[in-house]
């Protein structure tokens, strides 16, 4: 069975390996053969967060043909505190949906 196994070390670097494994093999199992564990060193096999396609699933997760394994990195920081501090930046009057009114409306038109 062929499957993928993706890994994103940083933002706009993508490691792709295609892989053949045997029937029921699963995302531990593709992660193993994959070799990326050996390159990255930051990667931990009982913390690894795996999705297959999108979706989170289980290392002990059964793969199917053509799969894709993707292997999560963690959140260096947290969205909500991210959008916050850009709201502060960009300052209160160039954010939000009513930025560009036109001319002469009333406020919040």
């Amino acid at each position: 069975m062929q499957v993928w196994v993706v890994y994103a070390p940083q933002a706009r670097q993508v490691e792709q390996v295609a892989l053949n494994l045997p029937d029921a093999a699963t995302a531990i199992d593709a992660l193993r053969c994959s070799g990326l564990l050996a390159r990255f060193p930051e990667l931990d096999m009982q913390d690894a967060i795996v999705g297959v396609w999108g979706s989170q699933v289980s290392l002990g997760h059964v793969l199917r043909e053509f799969d894709r394994v993707e292997v999560y990195r963690p959140l260096r920081v947290d969205p909500k505190v991210a959008r916050r501090e850009r709201f502060v930046k960009q300052g209160a009057r160039a954010a939000g949906l009513f930025v560009k009114k036109r001319p002469g409306a009333k406020a919040g038109y």
